[in-house]
């Protein structure tokens, strides 16, 4: 979903993938406001998995009002009943999704403790989606139960500018890097900072993803070294390094993990920029060449790569879609893109199913042809022929059959 040149919308900021309950996925965007006749909107588009396209038009929109902002970061709940979105007056709000594809609205909701806090460079659910976790870009790192809302964190200085984050599977650790380049581990039951991941002085890990396939408990981080960019690994029962790779010499600037924990995908800055985001505050992110590439994790190695996916843009939010090998894009100059992986196919449900079909009848097949083609073990006596029938001869012979074979013949009195 592009931005044209006559569009009569705002270009968009962010954007997210919605999973309905009823296995249905959604993509909802956030767009800025663009002079006085173009007010700064929210929209659901539906996404088509065959022509793995969105739809041409929203399933349904909401125009926000002037003092809202501009959308800066959106975060949907597992459930895929709702979503948050940040904005850049400082102000979070929730939004409650009500009907089916073909009647669908939005319901704003007031989040009291999410108010006047500052723009957010990051906020996101806990995997289990009991947990909201938000990062000011002064540094303020905040963390609720939810949806009660109750305060299970709140550290004004947390970082200098907060980066990225992300939850842990269990939702029992947020990792959280900062523009300065250190890193931080929270204990989220206790709500206190739990370690910072080592590094070297000349070392700044930017980006950070938990693994989520719930067998390798690692931590994923971007780290830049000079003009080097490396993905190192962390065990993070002992949150030390165990290794590293060099995927691509340029450097990532925003990153992904799929909900099944089998890819990670990752953006790359090109020309490194500055951008000034909507409220005024200047950054380098994105990547200015638009490459995208997707890596399988188990071995480390680039599954799929997208060259100039958005030419001469910062790619601003990077996405997998749940249940699919789509990735979401966004940036302000093309808009939302989705793109179709090169990766393996998973194996799906019924394929599992059809599979173990067809060996139970391979066995049901396999054993009537031995059972005719063999003695079976009802039918005593066993043949002349078999192997284990006896090889000796009798010590007490028939009589008859005796005198038959008597080589003395009969006596003559």
């Amino acid at each position: 979903m592009g931005n044209d040149a006559g569009s009569p919308q705002g270009p968009v900021t962010c954007g997210s993938w919605i999973r309905r309950p009823e296995n249905l996925n959604l993509v909802v965007l956030g767009r800025s406001r663009c002079g006085n006749s173009c007010p700064a909107l929210l929209e659901i588009f539906s996404f088509d998995p065959k022509t793995i396209s969105l739809s041409t038009s929203p399933l349904t929109t909401y125009v926000l009002e002037a003092e809202e902002g501009n959308p800066d970061a959106i975060a949907v709940h597992p459930s895929g009943d709702d979503f948050v979105c940040a904005f850049s007056s400082g102000n979070c709000k929730l939004f409650e999704l009500y009907g089916r594809e073909t009647n669908m609205k939005l319901l704003a909701k007031e989040l009291t403790p999410l108010q006047v806090i500052g723009p957010q460079k990051c906020i996101s659910f806990s995997v289990d989606g009991s947990k909201f976790a938000a990062g000011g870009l002064d540094g303020h790192l905040r963390i609720m139960e939810w949806p009660s809302m109750g305060v299970i964190l709140d550290e004004p200085e947390a970082h200098k500018s907060v980066r990225d984050m992300d939850f842990s599977l269990d939702s029992e650790f947020l990792a959280s890097t900062s523009t300065d380049g250190s890193a931080r581990i929270w204990k989220i039951e206790d709500g206190i900072p739990l370690t910072t991941l080592s590094r070297r002085s000349d070392e700044k890990i930017e980006l950070c993803r938990f693994s989520k396939d719930g067998t390798k408990p690692f931590l994923f981080c971007s780290v830049q070294k000079g003009d080097t960019s490396v993905t190192s690994v962390y065990d993070i029962s002992t949150w030390n390094k165990i290794g590293h790779k060099r995927l691509i010499k340029k450097s990532a600037s925003v990153m992904s993990i799929s909900q099944d924990g089998k890819y990670l995908s990752l953006t790359f800055y090109g020309i490194c920029l500055p951008y000034f985001n909507s409220s005024k505050f200047c950054e380098s992110r994105g990547s200015k060449d638009g490459d995208i590439c997707v890596v399988e994790v188990k071995k480390m190695q680039i599954y799929h790569y997208s060259r100039r996916l958005h030419l001469g843009t910062n790619i601003s939010s990077l996405e997998f879609c749940p249940g699919e090998r789509v990735m979401l894009t966004t940036s302000v100059e093309w808009g939302a893109l989705v793109t179709k992986l090169t990766v393996p196919k998973d194996w799906k449900e019924w394929q599992i199913y059809l599979v173990l079909l067809g060996l139970f009848l391979a066995s049901i097949v396999a054993f009537y042809i031995f059972f005719k083609n063999s003695d079976s073990f009802w039918k005593f006596p066993m043949g002349k022929d078999q192997p284990a029938r006896p090889r000796f001869k009798p010590v007490l012979r028939d009589p008859q059959s005796y005198d038959d074979q008597n080589v003395w013949g009969p006596v003559d009195m």
